[in-house]
């Protein structure tokens, strides 16, 4: 090699001839000659002395025309390979890229406020849900696309209704609503129909008050969510280790916290830029979050209140003022509360209960319910005289003509 460049530097710089540089050098004029011809370094390449797998190869390419993803432990039992695996594996591997059909990954770039990627992602571990329960709920994340700005919030169930109050909690941590927001085949969010989403009633109602999107994507295709799907791992791996949780609201409070920290840590895929170094442009691109009350993207059902004063939201009942039985009444529920209300009024509010198949209780429900039942049973129920007409029986007579058989007899 520095023969090499010694030897263009003084037939280039110092315009030596070929013979006097051979002298000066101690080389031959045809070493000078093919030094000065070659633009490029010299190389030492060993001549190849082909390899054992050489003599079988036909018979492997014979089997992954026919067979491209036939493992390479197969392919060397039915050529009966009895020397070693390893040279035989490295050959099938070059071969197989030839006949196997292949699906190169793409790198999608975003613009400011058009894609957020969401998913639930699973925490494994316990939470106390109170009444002596503890569960995994799922926990909603969304990651905006351009910015990479992380979002997430617990949530008691998959149902519709609780992951549209996710959705729009997460979106109010965003501060702006994207374009588009792009979902897998979760049921309570919708299923792929192509351009055309089927997405439930929910989310149909969360997508016009938001003016926004929902795509749902085809079924096995987590890469087109790898934001998101990456945002799962770095929870996993970041956020759990080395914590306990004493209840929803504390897992809520610490990922909030943990969260507005990781928003501000550089971004390899940012090129070192951080989120919070981006969102600003991320939120002038979105649209303004529109003013919704979240009870009316939550649950919602109406029911004549029975005797016993209470209603089931999911897996619970909740008591209700005794008042209201024998009227209609609307339920409505968000994340963390519970109202009923008769033609407007109020008569019953509660936290609401994430464990399951529990009865709540208010303790002036049990007491009006008492007074109301003593006033019941405390009721007059004596016979109350009233003057009764009695009709002559002569009438009957006449009505029914038997005043004139009489007479006739």
């Amino acid at each position: 090699m520095e023969d090499w460049a010694e030897i263009r530097r003084l037939y280039l710089a110092e315009q030596m001839p070929i013979k006097a540089i051979a002298r000066k050098l101690g080389l031959s004029r045809n070493t000078v000659r093919n030094a000065v011809r070659s633009v490029q370094p010299p190389k030492y390449v060993r001549a190849s002395r082909g390899s054992i797998v050489d003599v079988v190869e036909p018979r492997i390419r014979a089997l992954l025309k026919e067979f491209p993803d036939m493992p390479a432990t197969v392919i060397a039992e039915r050529i009966g390979w009895s020397r070693s695996l390893t040279v035989l594996k490295e050959r099938v591997r070059e071969l197989r890229a030839v006949y196997a059909p292949v699906d190169p990954s793409s790198r999608t770039t975003y613009g400011p406020g058009e894609r957020a990627q969401c998913d639930l992602w699973f925490p494994p571990v316990a939470v106390p849900l109170g009444f002596g329960q503890v569960d995994s709920p799922p926990v909603l994340v969304m990651v905006s696309g351009y910015s990479r700005w992380l979002c997430a919030t617990m949530i008691p169930t998959r149902a519709a209704q609780d992951l549209v109050l996710g959705q729009w909690q997460v979106l109010r941590q965003l501060g702006g609503v994207p374009r588009e927001l792009v979902w897998d085949n979760e049921s309570g969010v919708g299923r792929y129909g192509g351009g055309q989403p089927k997405l439930t009633a929910q989310f149909s109602v969360l997508r016009g008050m938001a003016g926004t999107r929902v795509r749902i994507l085809r079924p096995r295709d987590p890469e087109s969510k790898g934001l998101v799907e990456r945002a799962n791992g770095y929870l996993e791996t970041s956020f759990l280790p080395g914590r306990r949780f004493a209840s929803m609201a504390d897992f809520d409070a610490q990922l909030t916290d943990w969260i507005a920290r990781a928003n501000t840590r550089p971004r390899r895929a940012l090129d070192g830029a951080r989120p919070s170094d981006r969102i600003g442009a991320d939120r002038d691109a979105m649209t303004a979050l529109p003013p919704v009350d979240a009870a009316v993207l939550g649950w919602r059902h109406t029911l004549r209140l029975g005797r016993d004063h209470y209603v089931r939201l999911d897996s619970c009942d909740y008591s209700v003022h005794p008042s209201a039985v024998g009227h209609r009444v609307e339920v409505t529920a968000d994340l963390h509360t519970v109202r009923i209300a008769r033609s407007g009024v109020l008569v019953g509010e509660h936290e609401r209960c994430w464990a399951r198949q529990q009865t709540l209780t208010d303790p002036a429900h049990r007491t009006a319910a008492e007074a109301m039942r003593q006033a019941y049973q405390d009721r007059p129920r004596g016979r109350v005289d009233e003057q009764v007409a009695c009709r002559d029986l002569t009438d009957y007579d006449r009505i029914l003509g038997t005043d004139e058989l009489a007479e006739v007899a």
